[in-house]
């Protein structure tokens, strides 16, 4: 019994120190080279927060580029996917109402021109960005709600692509719509 108990005893200890001292000190100095330093990126308006740059909010008016869904309402303490494969009916239920309704909001938009993450939450339920393929579709609904021609949104649009060599390029969609509302 000593021959077994002393090594789990001393595994135990490497282990608990391991998990609960020098992963979370790597990952707090990680997060302290991050913008924010780990607290996120407050976006403000008028001296007021109004978002955080890394996290999705809902736009529900005509006049805003919809965001992705969220599959936990955008409450960022409740961070999750819908964990629902992608043959559950209820999962394709959703998503077929998701472009129903997107349709009716957006007149002549035919489906095959809606790009999923349009239609699908992310995997975090609260992503800020969209591809830009998903806002650019939304453009005449936007510069229809706000009495706008559609070039000048389109290049508002462009102007907020942001590329980067780690993945595709995007598009924050809260950024995107203060911009819009700075419009005149």
């Amino acid at each position: 019994m000593k021959t077994q108990f002393l090594p789990a005893l001393r595994f135990t200890a490497v282990l608990l120190v391991l998990c609960c001292v020098i992963y979370p000190a790597l990952v707090w100095a990680a997060a302290q080279l991050a913008l924010g330093h780990g607290e996120g990126v407050q976006i403000s308006r008028n001296g007021r927060v109004v978002g955080f740059a890394n996290v999705g909010q809902q736009f529900t008016q005509a006049r805003y580029f919809n965001a992705r869904p969220s599959a936990v309402d955008y409450h960022a303490d409740n961070s999750a996917g819908s964990n629902k494969g992608p043959s559950n009916p209820d999962y394709l239920q959703a998503v077929r109402a998701r472009l129903d309704t997107f349709l009716a909001r957006n007149p002549g938009v035919r489906a095959a021109d809606v790009p999923a993450e349009l239609l699908t939450a992310s995997g975090s339920g609260l992503d800020p960005d969209l591809s830009p393929q998903g806002a650019l579709v939304q453009v005449p609904r936007v510069a229809r709600a706000r009495g706008l021609a559609l070039a000048p949104v389109r290049a508002l649009v462009q102007q907020h692509v942001e590329t980067s060599a780690l993945g595709p390029a995007k598009v924050n969609v809260l950024q995107l719509n203060l911009a819009l509302d700075a419009l005149r």
